[in-house]
């Protein structure tokens, strides 16, 4: 096997804004075309969580590493509660991102089943750090980015319309 067959190319994932005011609703469709080069056209639900605020989910197809590009244009407005994952593929790692106001981002891989992994040399470093392992371990895991974005993961009644973005690999 080729060394540029052995990962792939292509992979997908999915944005969930959790929370925005109407006014940036247009702002985070603009972002998320141009990291996708494809329009968002995003159908905007009401957040129960969040009075005045609306969510959106859209999944995406594009060149592994996107969500990280994705993530760095919607954290241009700190108000947003969201969260972009990227999907495991040949060779590659899955990633989860998380961000809340007051938090901040969030950044964690992401096994084929979804569970965060943390990798030896990070463990190895919350034990030689001699803090509160516990608490950590839980920074570590996500645990306050859950617990900050769990009520407006559900959405209310019949959740968000999913969009489908694609981006050509090429």
């Amino acid at each position: 096997m080729r060394a540029s067959e052995q990962f792939a190319d292509t992979t997908t994932g999915v944005v969930y804004i959790h929370s925005a005011t109407a006014a940036l609703c247009p702002h985070v469709e603009w972002a998320l075309a141009a990291v996708l080069n494809s329009p968002a056209n995003l159908k905007w639900t009401s957040q129960p969580a969040s009075a005045g605020t609306l969510r959106a989910t859209t999944s995406w197809v594009g060149p592994v590493g996107t969500a990280a590009r994705l993530v760095n244009a919607l954290e241009a407005w700190p108000v947003l509660r969201f969260e972009v994952t990227e999907d495991p593929s040949d060779g590659v790692d899955g990633v989860r991102y998380s961000y809340a106001p007051g938090l901040g981002r969030w950044h964690g891989v992401a096994s084929a089943s979804g569970d965060i992994v943390l990798g030896e040399l990070r463990l190895r470093a919350i034990l030689a750090a001699g803090g509160d392992i516990a608490s950590e371990i839980d920074h570590a895991l996500g645990t306050p980015w859950d617990a900050e974005l769990e009520p407006f993961r559900s959405g209310g009644e019949g959740g968000a319309e999913v969009t489908w973005l694609r981006r050509d690999v090429g």
